[in-house]
């Protein structure tokens, strides 16, 4: 199911005085705050907000940027090589946000699987453990890798047999390499109109650094994922509502598309 962009997510509230106030608990002096899997943002009494909690599988060809994906979101550092990934590697975001109709702030967790196409292929196990109490998928293609976005249609298909109420967003990386991107705007605009699903745009490149000129600036890194942590949530979030049966599922053929 795709949603309006803005529908549900007040898309720019981040940039607010009362949104700067909620993204100071996951920065500490400009830079990200990391947290375990039992840790959480630490908010005052006059700032109470209920956490939304989600588990997104990350699914991709190898060298997608899959692993860079993870890390921009996190405020961490993107690899400058890359290297498959080895089994499962799990990684804990935290995002503010504020829901339109209501106006009341809600903290989202974002529990992000992302595991290598090698330990697919070759353990059974892996790909049900990572859907298992899953939420979300996210499948990437890279820009700069055409067969990547050829074969997104069988990779959705593959992947979500038998998980159809998973929220199912597309994510094109790579996106900074615009010069040598193999996918045009009319192939993502075809790819819409035919499997009715968002598609985001990734940068994979670390973001600016602070003073020191080795920190990555967490609040600049912030902002250069707010649209796609957003997109997330107010996904993730709709799907809750519809699936409670508090609103109504979104009618075929809603579009949404997302710059970096």
């Amino acid at each position: 199911m795709a949603v309006s962009p803005g529908a549900v997510i007040v898309p720019d509230w981040h940039k607010s005085p009362e949104g700067k106030e909620y993204l100071a608990t996951i920065l500490r002096k400009n830079k990200r705050k990391f947290f375990g899997l039992i840790e959480r943002p630490v908010l005052p009494p006059q700032m109470a907000a209920d956490t939304a909690s989600y588990k997104i599988f990350v699914s991709g060809k190898s060298g997608v940027g899959k692993t860079a994906m993870v890390a921009k979101l996190a405020g961490l550092e993107v690899p400058s090589a890359h290297h498959e990934t080895t089994g499962i590697q799990t990684t804990t975001v935290y995002w503010p946000a504020k829901l339109r109709d209501s106006g009341r702030a809600l903290i989202f967790r974002f529990h992000f699987w992302d595991c290598g196409e090698a330990a697919l292929k070759k353990f059974d196990h892996i790909l049900p453990a990572c859907k298992e109490k899953a939420d979300g998928i996210l499948f990437l293609f890279s820009f700069t890798d055409r067969s990547s976005f050829d074969d997104l249609p069988s990779q959705i298909s593959r992947v979500t047999e038998g998980s159809e109420n998973l929220v199912k967003i597309v994510i094109g990386s790579k996106f900074d390499q615009f010069m040598h991107a193999d996918v045009t705007e009319r192939d993502l605009a075809e790819f819409r109109r035919a499997w009715g699903l968002p598609v985001l745009r990734m940068k994979s490149v670390n973001g600016p650094r602070l003073a020191d000129g080795q920190t990555l600036d967490g609040r600049a890194g912030l902002a250069h994922v707010a649209h796609v942590l957003n997109g997330l949530a107010e996904h993730l979030w709709y799907q809750d509502q519809v699936m409670a049966g508090l609103v109504p599922a979104p009618q075929p053929g809603t579009e949404e598309t997302s710059r970096c």
